[in-house]
């Protein structure tokens, strides 16, 4: 069966900033069709549950993940990101559903630093690991258009 890499999130843990989940019918269905690879790369760098949000600062240059209080995140995220890109190697994973918006699983569109709740065009730090890697990315609300299509 194949497998796919997913924001655990997504699949009803409870990992995301705020301790809460964001289930997804469409995403948890796929496990009716593959083996289904939960990862929040916020935990795998360590950070706790529940933590102070993070965006992308897309003022910057240089990556840069901060808090609204200025904390720099940047390491912590890479480390996540990295430690998803090596399961996603370890597991087979071709492919990455992942969470909308989120700076570690933002796949198109992320916040853009300010916390306003502005979304720009850009790629969470998990995302563009994985896709340097060669694995697919999509967002949970590109499942049913994307996946139900090619099964």
């Amino acid at each position: 069966m194949e497998r796919i890499l997913v924001s655990a999130c997504l699949l009803g843990m409870p990992v995301r900033y705020d301790g809460a989940s964001r289930p997804c019918a469409a995403v948890q269905a796929l496990a009716d069709r593959y083996e289904l690879i939960p990862v929040c790369p916020e935990c795998l760098g360590e950070l706790p549950i529940p933590r102070t949000p993070s965006e992308i600062d897309t003022r910057c240059a240089d990556l840069r993940v901060v808090t609204a209080a200025g904390e720099d995140r940047t390491e912590a995220f890479l480390a996540g990101a990295r430690a998803s890109v090596e399961i996603a190697r370890r597991e087979g994973c071709a492919l990455a559903v992942l969470k909308q918006n989120s700076p570690s699983c933002g796949c198109g569109r992320i916040y853009d630093g300010s916390f306003t709740g502005t979304l720009v065009p850009g790629d969470g730090v998990t995302t563009r690991l994985l896709t340097s890697a060669g694995v697919r990315v999509l967002g949970e609300n590109d499942v049913e258009t994307q996946l139900t299509r090619e099964k």
